[in-house]
This record gives structure tokens, C-alpha cells and sequence, in this order.
């Protein structure tokens, strides 16, 4: 009876290292990522096919001859085949390959040809039992790949027993190749599928981590741009970005000069100092990456000879029309330049570059607001003024009294809008402003005006547009009260609803209301608008007995 062949170990090992070899090679090129990530696409498992069909065939032609049968490394190419293309794609590879095995002939022809069918299923009923239960990842699993092997093997040792004839010449067969080819091919597939597995899970830990750490910087440099790229900003950027990367030093620039520098060679790379690296003025110049390694493209610092740094990477900051400057990250001449901080440049400079075009957008806003407000103001007051004047020189000859009042109100009122510097005030202020406004307006129309102010002292600090919420009251005015013959009450409120502020004017002359006029509820919904704020502003009207303003918007978005 013939004893185990220990001799056909080391050929079926060295076939194993064949696949191996190949298995690295592969996972460099495009043509790995459908494998890795399990694509469902029929191109993409047609590949499958392919490729394991192929490394079947291979495992069958570098077979060793052995009692006039092969012993081989066929089953690996089902096994991975089952497990990345699923039952169909596996059952298709292990047919193919035993199809081979089977035109080859031999007592064992047969029996070869069902059991390397059989070992694509069941490595495929494996991808589809974890693909069922939404744990894929547990496919790429080296220790499930190497219990099937030995499963694989030991099943097709089965089948030779049952299959082949005769029985005796078939059993001497298994004895002689039953320990090698489950060693050989058990160990296959589980090195095999430990490539596919480190090189899927190693990208995408890079990118998470690549991700992460963008995020964070990101995180870190909300608000940093809020008052323009400037150098106290770039400076509070590099120091950020130099801690999140760990590289040597940090650096952003303007189109001309230094704005922020931090880490290695700080004390002569200068805050201010005009550019005078080539590399950067080509970054900006061509609006591209520029990397200079030291090794393969060289690297010099331009100010200082004796300086550390040894290699730099240019990232341009890309503004709305153009290359606004650049950030540059430094590592030592002792040190090379990992990859992952490269990506994490590009990464970083698209983030800055979004961050100062929301910047810049923030500024044409209040640039726009500003000018809104201007033109608003250049509206009301002639027109307000001419009126009070003529309420207060009337008043002044029945009442000289009350017309000292009238004129404290309205100097008040002046004062307030002359003495503006931003373009929203607090709602405690604005309030206070449009109580002079009522006031007077109350020595204009007597005693068909009444007004009621009620502030909540939660939304007291909250900020609202300049004059919006006058003009609303103006807009009460001029089309309920003044229309009504017995005039009525305007009432003013604001008030918390949620995490909405909340502010209503209504007016009980109940006159249909005007959905807008020339100073208009619209431009009460653009100045919000501009300052990159929503707001919801509806009228409501009760024959009767009300016309309400309701105006709010989210508590928190306007500064």
C-alpha cells in the first residue's frame, strides 16, 4: 500500500508562491477594485470568472504527475473564484477548470472534473450565506479560506474514492495526496485571500483616515476665515494644519507674499516676506500641485542656505476667479515625504479654498446689506422728517410741552440710524428705535394710534436686519391705520418658538393687506437674504378683525 508523499509538498508549494506572486502583482492594478469590493456588475463577474477560471487552469498544467494522476493546486482558483463571484460565478470557475482537468484524461478525469465543480459552489454558497446576512466583510476572512481548502480537499478526495476506478489504484492515489494538496492548497487560498483582504482594507483605512483627519482640520478652521484671508488667519491655519499633519513647518501665501509660517525654519521664513521660491510662483502661475521631494526633483530653500527643510509641497488656494496664494508643507532633509500627507495637502487646500470662497461670499453679502440698508435709510428719512416736522411744528402751538418730547423722539430715531456701523442690531435696540418712530407717529394721528410693544427677555439678544422690522411697522401704518377712519392699535411682539425667532405686527384696522409697496415686505425677505439667512414671512389677514406680519426665522443665524 503505497504511504503519503511528502515529496509532492514542495512542488505544490512552489506553485502556491506562483500564485501568490501573482496575486500581489495583481492587487496594484485597476482591475483588483471589482474584486475587493464585491461589484455586482456582470462585467465585473465575468472578470471573476475569468481570472480564477485561468488560475484553475495554471493549477492544473503545473500539476505534478503521480500515479498516473495530478496532483495540483486547481482548488484555489474555485475556492476564490466561489468566494469573491458568489454560487453562479464559483460553480462557473470550478467547471471550467474541471472541464479542463477532465480533457486531459486520465482514471481520475472524471472524478477531478465534479470535484473542482463542486468546490466552486461551495465556496460561492459561502459568499452568498454572509452576503445574506450584510456582514461581506466577513468573505475576506484568511481563516474561512483556509478551513474550505481543507473542506475542498477532503471533498474531493471523497469523490475520487466514489468516482475513480478502480478502487484500489484511486485509494493508493488519496493516500499518496491527500495531505499535500489540502496543505498546499488550504495555505493558498488563505495567503491568497490575505492579499486581497490587506490590500482592500488597507486602502480603505487610508482613506478613512485620510478623511478623518481632513475633517478635523477642517473642523478646526471653521471660523478662522470669517473675517478674510489675512495673516492673523493664515498663521492660526498653519499652526492647525501643522499639528493635525506632524510635518516639519507650514506655510501659506498670498499671490506675493508670506501670510503665516510656523515649525522649522521660522526664523527666517518671515511673515511678510515676498516669495521668492520658484516652485511656488509656478504653483500659482500654472494653478497646479507642485512637489520637490529633494531626491528626484530637487529642493532648496530660496532664503536661507544652511535652512533644515529638504522638501516641499505647493498646493495652490484657489479663489473664485483665480489662484489667491498657496499652502506649503515642509518635511526635513532627513526625512522623506510620506504619501499620505501629499493627499492630505491636496485635500486640505480644497477644503481652505471653499472656506475662503464662503468668506468671500459672507463679505459680498454684507457688502450688498450695507448697501441695501444705505439706499433704505436714504429712502425713509427725508420723507419721515418732513412729516415729523410738520407733526411737531403743529404740535407746538397748542402743546410746546409735548413738542419738547416730539423733538427728543425724533433726535433719538436721527441719532439711531446715522449712528449705525453694522448691518443687524439686537432686537432689544430695535425695538427701542421703533418706539421713537411710534412715538412720534402717535403725535401724528392722536388718538387713532395706540401701540403695545411686548420683547421676551429670551430673544432680547438676538440679531434682526437693520430697519426690518420698521419697515413692517411703517407698512401697518401706512395700510391699516392711516386707512381706517377710526384708526386702531398696532401691537408689536417677538418672542421664542422653538428654535425660531419669532416677531409679529398687527394692526386691528383689519384693511386688506398690501402684499407689497415701495419700501416692500420683499426687501424685508432679500435683506435677510443677503446676510445668508432664511426667513419666513407671511401675512394674515381676519376681515374684522386683524392684519398680522408674521416674521421669523432660526435663532442663532444671524451675528
Amino acid at each position: 500500500m503505497e504511504s503519503i508523499d511528502v515529496g509532492l509538498v514542495v512542488p505544490l508549494l512552489q506553485q502556491m508562491s506562483v500564485y501568490l506572486l501573482i496575486a500581489y502583482l495583481f492587487s496594484k492594478t485597476p482591475l483588483f477594485r471589482p474584486l475587493a469590493n464585491l461589484s455586482n456588475w456582470p462585467i465585473h463577474k465575468l472578470m471573476v470568472y475569468a481570472i480564477f477560471s485561468g488560475f484553475c487552469i495554471l493549477g492544473t498544467y503545473f500539476g505534478q504527475q503521480t500515479l498516473d494522476a495530478i496532483a495540483n493546486t486547481r482548488a484555489i482558483g474555485a475556492i476564490l473564484g466561489g468566494l469573491l463571484g458568489g454560487p453562479l460565478v464559483g460553480t462557473a470557475v470550478g467547471l471550467s477548470g474541471g472541464l479542463h482537468r477532465y480533457s486531459l484524461g486520465g482514471f481520475t478525469d472524471l472524478a477531478c472534473a465534479i470535484s473542482t465543480t463542486w468546490e466552486g459552489f461551495l465556496a460561492g454558497m459561502v459568499h452568498a450565506f454572509w452576503m445574506r446576512r450584510g456582514q461581506a466583510e466577513r468573505i475576506f476572512n484568511p481563516w474561512q479560506a483556509l478551513l474550505l481548502g481543507v473542506i475542498a480537499e477532503a471533498s474531493q478526495m471523497l469523490i475520487l474514492l466514489v468516482v475513480a476506478k478502480p478502487f484500489d489504484q484511486a485509494l493508493a492515489l488519496v493516500k499518496a495526496i491527500a495531505l499535500p494538496m489540502m496543505v498546499a492548497n488550504s495555505l493558498g487560498a488563505a495567503l491568497f485571500m490575505g492579499f486581497i483582504r490587506d490590500a482592500k482594507f488597507q486602502a480603505d483605512e487610508l482613506a478613512s483616515r485620510l478623511s478623518q483627519r481632513a475633517l478635523r482640520i477642517a473642523r478646526r478652521c471653521v471660523g478662522l476665515l470669517d473675517n478674510g484671508f489675512n495673516a492673523h488667519s493664515a498663521q492660526a491655519i498653519a499652526e492647525v494644519v501643522k499639528d493635525e499633519t506632524g510635518v516639519a513647518a507650514v506655510a501659506i501665501t498670498d499671490r506675493d507674499r508670506i501670510l503665516g509660517f510656523t515649525g522649522v525654519g521660522a526664523d527666517h521664513h518671515k511673515v511678510g516676506c515676498p516669495i521668492a521660491s520658484t516652485i511656488t510662483l509656478e504653483a500659482i502661475r500654472d494653478n497646479k500641485v507642485v512637489f520637490a521631494d529633494g531626491l528626484t526633483t530637487p529642493y532648496q530653500c530660496s532664503i536661507a542656505a544652511g535652512c533644515e527643510l529638504g522638501s516641499s509641497l505647493v498646493v495652490p488656494l484657489k479663489g473664485e476667479r483665480e489662484v489667491i496664494g498657496t499652502i506649503k508643507l515642509y518635511e526635513p532633509k532627513h526625512k522623506l515625504f510620506r504619501n499620505l500627507n501629499r493627499s492630505l495637502g491636496v485635500g486640505i487646500a480644497g477644503v481652505l479654498s471653499n472656506q475662503i470662497l464662503h468668506s468671500q461670499l459672507q463679505a459680498s453679502r454684507t457688502l450688498l446689506a450695507e448697501a441695501e440698508l444705505r439706499a433704505l435709510e436714504a429712502k425713509v428719512n427725508p420723507h419721515f422728517l418732513f412729516n415729523s416736522l410738520n407733526t411737531v411744528a403743529a404740535v407746538l402751538r397748542r402743546a410746546p410741552h409735548e413738542a419738547r418730547g416730539l423733538i427728543v423722539h425724533l433726535a433719538e430715531f436721527l441719532r439711531g440710524n446715522l449712528g449705525r456701523n453694522s448691518v443687524t442690531v439686537s432686537l432689544a435696540r430695535e425695538f427701542a428705535h421703533v418706539s421713537h418712530y411710534l412715538a412720534i407717529e402717535k403725535a401724528r394721528f392722536g388718538d387713532r394710534l395706540s401701540f403695545v410693544e411686548e420683547l421676551d427677555e429670551d430673544v432680547e439678544d438676538e440679531k434682526v436686519p437693520a430697519l426690518a422690522i420698521q419697515t413692517l411697522v411703517e407698512n401697518a401704518i401706512k395700510h391699516g391705520i392711516s386707512r381706517a377712519e377710526a384708526g386702531g392699535r398696532v401691537r408689536l411682539s417677538a418672542y421664542l418658538d422653538g428654535d425660531n425667532i419669532c416677531v409679529q405686527v398687527e394692526d386691528s384696522a383689519a384693511q386688506a393687506p398690501q402684499q407689497t409697496d415701495g419700501l416692500g415686505l420683499t426687501l424685508v425677505r432679500e435683506r435677510f437674504a443677503a446676510l445668508g439667512a432664511a426667513c419666513s414671512l407671511q401675512l394674515q389677514h381676519q376681515p374684522g378683525q386683524y392684519t398680522r406680519a408674521k416674521l421669523t426665522w432660526p435663532r442663532g443665524t444671524l451675528s
